[in-house]
Formats: C-alpha cells, sequence, structure tokens
C-alpha cells in the first residue's frame, strides 16, 4: 500500500449531509405552540371527570337498612361444656428414658501421628530450588532444599517443616497459595 501525505491533500469543499441529524422542516406555518396547550386541557379534562366519577361513586353508595340487621346474643354455656376432657394416655415412654439416661463416657486416648512436612517442589537443577526457597522466604516461613537420590536420579527438594500439627502446615499451605506458590504437599514424616 503507497504511503499517503494527508497534511498535503487540500481540504474539502463541501460538507456532506449528516444522515443521522434530522431534516428540518420547511413549513411556514408554525403549529407547535397550539399542541401543548390542547395536550394540558385533555389531561385536566381526564382527570376532573376522574374524580367526578370518585365523587359519585362515595356519595351514591347504597346504605344499608339499620331494620334488618339483628343483633343476637351469642347462648349461654352450660356447665358442662366449661369441663374439658381428660387429656389421653401417652403412649411413648422415652420422657422417662431420658430423664433417668446414664450417659458411658469411654477413655479415649488421641494419638498424635507425628511430625509432618510439606514439600513444595523437587528440582534437578540446585538453583531452581534456591530460587524457590528465596521466593518462600519472602512469604515469611523458612524452608530447606534436601537432596536426594532416587531411581531417576539426584532430586533437589524445596520442603518445610517439620509442622508438628497438620493444621499448622495447611496453615503454612494457604499462606503461599495465596503468595501464588501452588503446587505444596503435606506428608507424614517417618
Amino acid at each position: 500500500m503507497a504511503h499517503q501525505d494527508y497534511v498535503a491533500r487540500p481540504r474539502a469543499t463541501k460538507k456532506k449531509k449528516n444522515p443521522y441529524k434530522p431534516k428540518a422542516k420547511k413549513s411556514a406555518v408554525n403549529n407547535s405552540g397550539l399542541k401543548p396547550v390542547v395536550i394540558g386541557l385533555l389531561i385536566v379534562a381526564i382527570v376532573a371527570s376522574f374524580v367526578y366519577f370518585l365523587y359519585s361513586i362515595k356519595t351514591n353508595a347504597p346504605a344499608v337498612p339499620t331494620n334488618e340487621i339483628k343483633l343476637s346474643k351469642p347462648p349461654e354455656k352450660t356447665v358442662e361444656e366449661d369441663v374439658l376432657p381428660e387429656p389421653p394416655t401417652e403412649k411413648w415412654t422415652y420422657f422417662d428414658e431420658l430423664q433417668n439416661k446414664e450417659v458411658e463416657v469411654g477413655n479415649y486416648e488421641v494419638k498424635d501421628k507425628g511430625p509432618y512436612l510439606m514439600q513444595c517442589a523437587s528440582f534437578r537443577n540446585k538453583n531452581d530450588a534456591e530460587a524457590l526457597k528465596a521466593k518462600i522466604a519472602f512469604t515469611g516461613l523458612s524452608s530447606t532444599v534436601r537432596k536426594s537420590q532416587g531411581k531417576n536420579g539426584l532430586w533437589y527438594k524445596v520442603v518445610l517443616g517439620p509442622f508438628e500439627r497438620k493444621r499448622q502446615a495447611e496453615k503454612a499451605k494457604h499462606k503461599l497459595k495465596s503468595n501464588k506458590i501452588n503446587g505444596c504437599q503435606i506428608w507424614l514424616w517417618t
């Protein structure tokens, strides 16, 4: 595409008409002053007729004759109706059982499974492991890099801990996740 010089181009002499602008009416007589007056009078007439309708309903309401309404006294109760029937006998006995129930409490020992470790990553290169260790240090946690010889060769593991309880390890894991360090696993240290 060839370069165009917009500065050297002359200005447009004739402006184009805007297709979105409404066209002006070329009417000699302007009736716009009469329309609002007619609409206003029509609204006033409608409101006045509605008010008159409501007033006529109120004043022409049929009156209820007081002669036809008879107030009668309720029949007097006899002595037999005031007596309540005997309560039914209960089929269930759990009320008595609950009051006399004794709960046996066993002697249970809570065994602490042991300290927990959290492994965040393992690398072939020691520099990568040290870089992750530094990133973990910025979160406020301390970690160590452990050297591990496996079937596949030498690995450098980034490990946090030991933690006495798993809950402490989970707390540290969530802190690392909030700092975008994912993939940490908690293991029982044996």
